[in-house]
């Protein structure tokens, strides 16, 4: 493109005496693309900054892989066989047993409810950790050695420990429903009762792990699960998490039945996949806000064109090739669309940053897990949004240039 073509193409978008309005329309398909590109920008990075949220704070307590055993029994006997065989593979960097059951609770008042009971082997210096659990205790530790000089300690959820009024130092029970026992006399069913004693409190600030999960031994929780020497399987820490699907599969090989593997995505596959879908949805209703401005940028150039039809026959007359007069408005277009989208990224930006660190927009934990929504923008999202909104201010600029370079020298300069 020359020159000539670029400064006439800069002349017609200025405001000048006689075609102000046109300059006004030119601002507002500019306008309507900086729109269109912040809201993709915006909206993309929320569904971005949610599923990363939501996938951190679930993996909290949530390993890379679990393995477990297919019968009614859900539990691995030999459990240190199968643990000593996992350590070896090579993508496995750390691996525990655990025991996952459900309780009822109450802290020595009339208010009880249920709870998930998970058993973990005590807290090692040194050791390392499938899961970053033992990092969130706000109180106490996961040693669970209660003042008796036995591991009758428990770690509750903070949520969990202000509904039951139960801080470190206080007792609770936990009802077991497995070891529950038949009275002869009476012929009612018995539960079984565990007093312990509570010696740690966890914040994850994940909703649910945080208002309804206990932390106790793993001898313990196998006792309390009717489970005697099993466990219900074993967890994985990957050397990458992405690899976890890969590693699952060879797991699942070199163990054979009855074990099997569930990865971290299979685990919260309905959440994920719903979060993947929504973007999409959201992605193609926002891009349409794009195509919309486009409509306007389609406008402009006509407008232009129909404007400058007298001055487009003189360039015509004077020997000015037709693909000159194309490329006269395809710049003009391609102008607006960039000015649009540089302004839209540099406002996309400016919310989705502000909105992530001053957390602008507070949710319910109770609902959606967090506390407020996250936004964390991708560059390769932020670049797709870029080609995607330059293409389509290109495509726009077509139908207009095309219609101005078949202007006839003659009619064109007769014009009006």
């Amino acid at each position: 493109m020359s020159r000539l073509e670029l400064s006439i193409a800069w002349r017609y978008l200025r405001s000048r005496r006689g075609s102000r309005l046109l300059s006004f329309i030119s601002m507002i398909a500019m306008l309507g693309v900086v729109v269109g590109v912040s809201a993709l920008i915006v909206i993309i990075g929320v569904m971005d900054g949610l599923q990363h949220d939501l996938r951190e704070k679930i993996l909290v307590g949530s390993p890379d892989i679990r393995v477990l055993a297919y019968g009614s029994d859900l539990k691995i006997e030999d459990w240190r066989d199968v643990l000593g065989k996992v350590r070896r593979h090579p993508g496995v960097v750390a691996a525990e047993p655990f025991v996952l059951t459900e309780a009822g609770m109450n802290a020595g008042r009339d208010y009880a409810g249920g709870v998930m009971l998970v058993g973990l082997p005590p807290e090692r210096r040194g050791a390392e950790e499938v899961t970053t659990i033992r990092r969130h205790v706000t109180s106490g530790d996961f040693r669970f050695a209660s003042s008796d000089g036995q591991r009758r300690g428990a770690v509750l959820g903070k949520l969990l420990a202000a509904r039951f009024n139960a801080w470190p130092g206080d007792k609770i029970n936990l009802i077991s429903i497995a070891n529950t026992k038949i009275n002869a006399a009476t012929g009612t069913f018995v539960p079984s009762v565990y007093q312990l004693e509570v010696t740690g409190i966890a914040e994850t600030e994940m909703y649910e792990y945080d208002d309804r999960y206990v932390y106790i031994d793993l001898a313990l929780a196998s006792e309390f699960a009717g489970l005697g020497e099993s466990v219900t399987g074993i967890e994985v820490r990957t050397i990458d998490r992405w690899e976890a699907s890969r590693i699952a599969t060879e797991l699942t090989q070199m163990l054979g039945f009855p074990y099997r593997t569930v990865d971290w995505e299979e685990q919260n596959r309905s959440l994920f996949q719903a979060l993947k879908l929504e973007k999409l949805g959201m992605g193609v209703i926002l891009l349409l806000i794009v195509i919309v401005a486009a409509f306007n940028i389609v406008s402009t150039l006509t407008m232009v064109v129909t404007d400058k039809t007298r001055e487009i026959g003189i360039l015509r007359a004077m020997g000015m090739p037709a693909g000159s007069i194309r490329r006269i408005f395809f710049a003009q277009g391609v102008f607006i669309g960039m000015v649009g989208t540089a302004f839209g990224v540099i406002v996309g930006l400016a919310a989705a940053i502000g909105m992530d660190r001053y957390k602008l927009i507070a949710l319910d934990p109770a609902i959606y897990f967090i506390d407020h929504l996250p936004v964390m923008t991708s560059p390769l999202d932020v670049l797709f949004i870029v080609l995607a909104s330059l293409a389509i201010a290109a495509v726009a600029t077509l139908y207009p240039s095309i219609q101005a370079s078949r202007l006839y020298p003659l009619e064109a300069i007769r014009h009006e």
